[in-house]
């Protein structure tokens, strides 16, 4: 049951639009930079010529326009934690939930998603300081805790909706651009799960047809008829006709988003018939490398995500600009634990600690680190209070994600929670916040990105959006 307290009326269609376009994926409107038939965007560019549109693909071009000054990060590796893990049992520890396990929470408690509130629950797991910056992780993730000179840890997070699928949706969609001729520029890994909100977390909002997620299933067959059924659709004189037809319908009709986003994938899909196979055969990896994430573990989720965190090495490798990782299915709910939180927090962790290690390991030791921001969270966090005796209820009031590499300081905390973790209480972290501070390492003032719909230039952080100055390098 919703508790109605942060949505008090249906949205609009154009409400819902803004929404789902002002999201995490929306981060990188910089692939609209590099086509001039979208306008000026920068304040820098030039207006097409006139036939522009009609003169060439709007996936031909990859050149990127002149970032507002020099990019930090490349790419951004999304290591979503669909449901909202817990931060108190994480990267927050709370001693005063140990001193008071069992009691009724000494503070005014809003309303939550079930309203089914019960006492102090304190996290059955210990920290432990690691690494020189002595920052604390729980024993729910030993192998990232080797890490966290790496981390900057944001304590201090809040979110406008306390549901999934509005969180969602604010957490979401929209895509990056890229650098690899033969690859979509927003990349999905699905390890499974589709988060709540279904896959209009990875479209494309407000924003062109062809700037939405393209998910690749587990597996070497990741996307649907990627093996071409015969000999003859590799003729180049059929793809040259069909361009040429196309070319000459945009001249007649203009530019029309739908027409140029089917020209551009179809094109695209051509050239991904020979990437995507090659991208996911991992044969030619080392034992070496595919013990470092985990590929060969027994628990079969940790596997899944091994695989995930190895192939998006892979993508930022060939230019891949976003790449976000869905969870595995371990047998019960995804990180939404309003019951059974022991046992449900323990599967999802032993399904992504290992590979996440791996990642940053990996990424670190082929130099690719400095180039690609990491980003581990999930769309809100949970209460200290019990959900019933062992559970944990949404809390979008405070909670805990963290970045590394791409201008990252490492080795950071900023913001706090207060002692029970309920709320942020320093250096609140808003989720425009968060996203201007990440278009600031690709190289974006989030304040001069604009994109014309409905008769007015939108920014993707709307009228909102401060830099975290506390956690760049």
């Amino acid at each position: 049951m919703y508790c109605r307290r942060f949505i008090d009326r249906p949205v609009s269609r154009r409400e819902m639009l803004a929404r789902c376009a002002n999201g995490f994926g929306g981060l990188a409107l910089t692939a609209l930079l590099r086509d001039p038939a979208y306008g000026a965007l920068l304040g820098e560019a030039e207006a097409a010529p006139e036939g522009a549109a009609a003169a060439a693909s709007p996936a031909v071009s990859y050149a990127m326009a002149k970032p507002h000054f020099p990019a930090r990060a490349k790419s951004v590796i999304f290591l979503y934690m669909d449901g909202g893990p817990s931060h108190m049992d994480t990267f927050d520890p709370k001693p005063r939930l140990d001193r008071e396990h069992g009691q009724p929470i000494k503070m005014k408690v809003q309303p939550t998603q079930f309203n089914d509130v019960g006492n102090v629950l304190k996290s059955p797991w210990p920290f432990k300081k690691h690494g020189q910056s002595g920052i604390p992780v729980s024993s729910l993730f030993p192998n990232v805790a080797r890490h966290v000179d790496e981390l900057a840890i944001i304590r201090s997070m809040v979110s406008n909706f306390s549901e999934h699928t509005n969180a969602n949706y604010f957490l979401h969609t929209g895509s990056l651009g890229s650098e690899c001729h033969d690859l979509p520029g927003f990349v999905v890994l699905n390890g499974g799960l589709i988060p709540p909100g279904g896959l209009d977390c990875f479209g494309n909002g407000f924003l062109p047809a062809s700037y939405q997620g393209s998910i690749f299933k587990p597996g070497t067959q990741a996307v649907a008829n990627i093996a071409p059924p015969d000999a003859s659709s590799q003729d180049p004189s059929k793809r040259d006709l069909l361009r040429t037809l196309d070319r000459g319908v945009l001249a007649r009709l203009g530019q029309h988003d739908s027409l140029e986003s089917a020209i551009g994938n179809y094109e695209l899909a051509y050239r991904m018939q020979a990437a995507v196979p090659d991208l996911m055969d991992l044969s030619g990896e080392s034992r070496a490398t595919l013990d470092l994430y985990g590929i060969d573990d027994p628990y079969p989720p940790t596997q899944i995500y091994a695989r995930q965190c190895l192939i998006a090495r892979r993508l930022v490798e060939r230019g891949v600009r976003f790449i976000e990782l869905t969870c595995p299915n371990v047998g019960g709910d995804r990180w939404d634990q309003h019951g059974d939180l022991k046992g449900g927090h323990e599967r999802n962790a032993k399904a992504v600690d290992w590979p996440i290690a791996g990642l940053l390991e990996d990424l670190k030791s082929r130099g690719l680190l400095e180039s690609t921001l990491v980003f581990w969270g999930g769309e809100f966090g949970r209460t200290p209070m019990a959900q019933g005796s062992n559970g944990r209820d949404h809390n979008p009031f405070g909670f805990t994600v963290w970045l590394a590499g791409g201008g990252i300081k490492g080795g950071t905390i900023h913001g706090a929670t207060d002692d029970y973790g309920y709320h942020a209480v320093e250096n609140k972290v808003e989720i425009h916040d968060l996203h201007a501070t990440m278009l600031h390492l690709l190289g974006i003032d989030h304040k001069r990105l604009t994109y014309r719909f409905g008769g007015r230039d939108m920014r993707l952080t709307d009228v909102h959006g401060e830099l975290v100055t506390g956690i760049l390098a």
